[in-house]
């Protein structure tokens, strides 16, 4: 027989501490010896094909067909009995890497430690590396199962086979190579076991290579067992490969060892088939009903027959030695054909009601995990729906909201209180569920129970938690409700005041202008009024800071975590009380300024008094002076030289007059320096007085000067004093505005009443001397000069040329700025214009001719 014990696990379980530890490692860059690599190719190739053969393939060489790792994926299926992850069957590199990666990972799985051995050498073809890895899966599934006499694996095997060949002359084995060379180990183990197949007797030890050939002969032809070596090689080699003799000789243990591997099977199975053990989960009792039917389907069937053989080949061996007449096989204690029959019996009754045994248990198991699962679907829809609510529940964020918030909270609060009573029998269905899961002993019971106490304690938790918030709620609501009336009163109240005390502070502040005592007394009288406001105004200040203190002594009482802050007002109590204390601050300031306003008004008032009695003497004064010096100019009686007198004494009293005027400047200059600008006592202004003391002046000067010219006309022309007058008389006549001027209508009037006929011609011609500049007017000179020429018959070129002398001081020439100084500016305008540049003798730049002017004038001279 020719079977390896598949170490499936419904019968034993392989500690990893049980595994044959190596003898030596794999080193990579050690090389094998020549002979040693050709002896394990064609041992391991040939152990290989052994068991391909049962999926009905082989390799030929044994580092190439393994390098896409499907043949040795498959060889992994064969030994084992179990199924490997299924295979890429891309030819690509990393397919046939990740096909060699699943086979080592398989290999590491049971326990096997793969030294230096990677899926890219195999994949690579390296001999050395696809011999280890060989070598370490015979290791493993060969010979790391083998168990003699508390020995196991290498040294199992080489006590079996010491005591296998210890009757045996000639056979000595101690190891694994030249302890076989002669050939007289193998042959006493088929002897031992199948002394029909070969005679001993007949050995001879010089013939190593033919007792070679002959044990390998006939274990391949009745022991199922392939050659796997040369004889050749092994005797032809100092020291024969180890593991290829190992390997070779192992086959045989597990061809003659059938019973005792039977035995051991029972042995480990019977445990495992009378442990009625619970497991605690549905998968793990599903995997013992698997375990069991592959039992029934896969181990037990080639155990059966494994039993009928070995029946068989007992009966057959007895028969064959009685019939040559040689003594009757009689195997070790314990494992007689007997033993094997009374093991199987007891494996039997074993078996028997197991299968009952784990349906049983796994309709109770899964009648259990529904309800363990209904259970942790509950629990975890009620732990979901928990989680962080208590969190929730302990939360203050009432302490620190407005009333609004603490409301919207209350709100949410009755919602939550609505979905915690709805939660209730969720929680006594986990209750129930987890009282039944007791009841039918389930295995977690104890966690369920853990967990089951954790949600009825959260429940309980999350009830009181609930009133409690609920009341802490109501309790902040009706708080914030007595705070929010309290800012409500602040802020009806405080607005009107903060606007009292902003128009109160702009009114202290404000500018004033006034021009009289009277407005400041009133603005006096305003400000005092206000100061008797104020006690009312403090007695409400008081008010609201009492409404305030309050809103803050509940919130300090109950620890409300909120801010004093006043949803209603803008306004503040540091505002109030600043505002408060800058009016306190300005009213003494307001009645400081008022005071000092006051008697700047009182000094302003002295000062407009002082001006205007002054203002009311001096323009009356400058007025009479006027009209004496206008009356004296149109005076027609008495000599032009009494009235010359009279002017003279008017012009030394005007300026001595003087004194007055600037005293009267002094006053204003202190009332412009006051910034006062009316004066209801006066209707003088400075201005006023300036302008009439100015005319004055100009006015005497030129009356001075118009007197001073007619009297060199009289003179001149020999005009008399009653001609004079009788001028006067008839322009003071026609002057109808009395300004000492006559416009050309009254100057044409005054001709019409003294007998002209005019023409428009005639007229215009007078007119060019009378008014030479075309001013629109004619003086009282003019008029005398035009009168003089029409009716003084005496007047000749030569008193023109004397009166001119006289004017120039007796220079055969004039200047313009005499005849300016000298005669009225229109009169002196028009000689300027007219008179040719003096050339004669003494002759100076701007000097005027008057004697050729005289003799144009009056017709003597070509001019």
């Amino acid at each position: 027989m020719n079977q390896i014990e598949p170490g499936v696990q419904y019968n034993y379980v392989y500690d990893e501490d049980e595994y044959m530890i190596q003898e030596e490692e794999w080193d990579r860059d050690l090389l094998l010896d020549p002979a040693w690599e050709k002896q394990q190719r064609k041992t391991f190739t040939a152990w290989c094909n052994s068991h391909l053969r049962k999926a009905g393939t082989q390799i030929e060489n044994i580092e190439e067909d393994f390098r896409n790792g499907l043949k040795l994926m498959l060889l992994l299926e064969v030994i084992s009995g179990e199924r490997l992850p299924k295979p890429d069957r891309g030819k690509m590199r990393f397919h046939k890497i990740a096909n060699v990666n699943k086979a080592l990972d398989y290999i590491a799985s049971k326990g096997v430690k793969l030294v230096s051995i990677g899926a890219e050498e195999i994949v690579d073809g390296n001999v050395k590396m696809t011999l280890g890895m060989i070598w370490t899966i015979i290791l493993r599934f060969a010979i790391q199962d083998i168990s003699v006499e508390e020995t196991s694996a290498k040294e199992g095997l080489l006590l079996w086979c010491q005591r296998k060949t210890a009757p045996y002359r000639n056979v000595n084995i101690q190891n694994f190579h030249t302890s076989w060379k002669d050939g007289l180990g193998l042959c006493a183990l088929i002897h031992r076991h199948r002394p029909d197949l070969i005679d001993y007797s007949k050995l001879n030890k010089d013939d190593p290579i033919g007792n070679i050939n002959l044990a390998m002969e006939i274990a391949e032809k009745h022991l199922d067992i392939p050659k796997m070596l040369d004889a050749e090689d092994i005797v032809n080699t100092p020291k024969p490969d180890e593991r290829a003799i190992m390997t070779y000789v192992s086959c045989f243990y597990h061809a003659f060892a059938g019973a005792e591997q039977l035995l051991e099977w029972i042995r480990r199975t019977i445990p495992w088939l009378e442990n009625r053990t619970p497991e605690k989960t549905m998968q793990a009792m599903q995997k013992k009903l698997e375990d069991f039917r592959d039992y029934r389907r896969k181990h037990k069937p080639p155990k059966v027959q494994e039993k009928c053989q070995l029946e068989i080949n007992f009966n057959t061996l007895q028969t064959k030695l009685r019939i040559s007449n040689r003594p009757a096989f009689m195997p070790s204690e314990g494992k007689m054909v007997s033993d094997i029959a009374g093991a199987w019996q007891r494996l039997e009754q074993a078996e028997k009601g197991y299968e009952e045994w784990l349906l049983n248990e796994i309709r109770r198991l899964e009648r259990l995990e529904h309800l363990a699962e209904k259970f942790r679907q509950k629990a975890s829809t009620h732990e979901t729906w928990a989680y962080g609510k208590e969190q929730i529940l302990l939360q203050k964020d009432y302490e620190s909201a407005s009333l609004t918030e603490v409301r919207a909270l209350l709100r949410k609060h009755e919602a939550f209180e609505s979905d915690l009573a709805a939660h209730q029998d969720r929680v006594e269905q986990i209750a129930a569920i987890a009282q039944e899961l007791n009841e039918l002993d389930y295995h977690d019971a104890v966690n369920v129970n853990d967990r089951c106490q954790k949600i009825c304690d959260q429940w309980d938790r999350l009830g009181t938690l609930t009133q409690k918030r609920r009341e802490a709620l109501e309790r902040t609501e009706k708080l914030l409700e007595t705070i929010d009336q309290l800012h409500l009163e602040f802020a009806k109240r405080a607005a009107p005041f903060n606007n009292w005390m902003e128009g109160a502070m702009e009114d202290l502040q404000d500018m004033f202008i006034v021009h009289s005592i009277e407005e400041i007394q009133s603005l006096i009288t305003a400000h005092e009024q206000f100061k008797a406001t104020l006690p009312e105004a403090d007695g409400e200040r008081q008010s609201i800071l009492a409404i305030q203190n309050e809103v803050e002594k509940v919130i300090q009482s109950y620890n409300i975590r909120i801010s004093s802050s006043n949803p209603y007002s803008t306004v503040t109590m540091d505002e109030l009380r600043n505002k408060w204390d800058k009016v306190k601050q300005l009213v003494p300031i307001r009645d400081q300024s008022l005071q000092e306003e006051l008697a700047r008004q009182h000094a302003n008032e002295r000062l407009r008094r002082q001006f205007a009695a002054q203002a009311n003497a001096i323009g009356p004064w400058i007025q009479n002076k006027m009209e004496e010096i206008a009356r004296s100019s149109i005076q027609i009686t008495g000599a032009l030289e009494d009235q010359m007198n009279q002017l003279k004494q008017y012009e030394h009293n005007i300026i001595n007059y003087k004194n007055n005027i600037d005293k009267l400047e002094g006053d204003h200059q202190l009332i412009q320096e006051a910034l006062v600008f009316d004066n209801k006592h006066t209707n003088y202004t400075m201005e006023h007085i300036r302008v009439g003391w100015e005319l004055l002046l100009t006015t005497i000067a030129r009356t001075i000067n118009e007197v001073e010219t007619q009297i060199l006309t009289r003179d001149a022309k020999g005009i008399t004093q009653e001609q004079m007058n009788e001028f006067r008389a008839s322009f003071n006549h026609f002057d109808r505005r009395k300004n000492g001027l006559m416009d050309h209508e009254d100057f044409r009037a005054c001709l019409i009443s003294m007998g002209y006929d005019l023409g428009e011609a005639e007229f215009a011609r007078i007119m060019t001397l009378v008014d030479p500049n075309g001013q629109g007017t004619v003086t009282f000179q003019s008029f005398i000069d035009f009168m003089t020429r029409e009716t003084a018959d005496t007047d000749t070129a030569e008193q023109v040329i004397a009166s001119f002398r006289i004017l120039a001081s007796d220079k055969p020439y004039i200047l313009a700025e005499e005849l300016r100084r000298e005669l009225p500016p229109d009169q002196a305008q028009y000689c300027i214009k007219r008179m040719p540049p003096y050339s004669g003798p003494g002759s100076v730049p701007g000097a005027l001719d008057y004697t050729a002017f005289s003799s144009a004038l009056y017709g003597e001279s070509d001019l």
